[in-house]
């Protein structure tokens, strides 16, 4: 009986850790609860090994210009939200791998979304965008092309899913 228990409660546990995109479990929980996952995603770690390995694949920034200036991830074209139009990313080939992200993810997979009924084929959400990519210790630049700590943290309440770098507010 003891092991039938340890079996389910390991069986439990690594299920759970397998359905983790992000390394905090609250994070996830919230992005679990905020999100449609109507859209493909890739984890950080995904995103990085696809940069590494391909030098054609293209960051796109739906965050606000302001959020975007403090800092991006390298290359990365900033395409808004609040004003996204397709006209940003016209000079994209619709066969590009694409990785939109934004703050935490929710922005960004309005604008997967988007690109994906405009016909491009090879768009994924950033999953915990980001905040998750400073979180696992992946750069980010500032607009001068200078790596940085800070991030644009949003908010004071969306703030606290960025747990490393430099929080900026305005």
């Amino acid at each position: 009986m003891k092991n039938i228990f340890l079996f389910i409660a390991l069986s439990f546990f690594i299920s759970s850790c397998a359905a983790q995109k992000v390394q905090s479990g609250a994070y996830n929980t919230m992005l679990k609860s905020m999100l449609k996952n109507d859209v493909p995603e890739l984890t950080v770690d995904q995103a990085d090994s696809i940069q590494q390995a391909n030098s054609n694949v293209i960051f796109i920034d739906t965050r606000e210009k302001k959020e975007f200036e403090v800092s991006h991830i390298k290359d990365a074209v900033w395409v808004g939200y609040d004003d996204f139009e397709l006209s940003r990313v016209e000079e994209i080939d619709e066969n590009t791998k694409i990785i939109a992200y934004c703050s935490v993810g929710a922005r960004s997979e309005d604008v997967t979304r988007k690109l994906i009924e405009a016909g491009y084929t090879d768009v994924s959400n950033l999953y915990g965008s980001i905040f998750e990519w400073v979180n696992q210790g992946k750069p980010v630049y500032d607009s001068e092309g200078e790596q940085t700590l800070k991030v644009h943290a949003y908010s004071k309440t969306w703030g606290v899913w960025l747990k490393k770098g430099e929080k900026v507010f305005d």
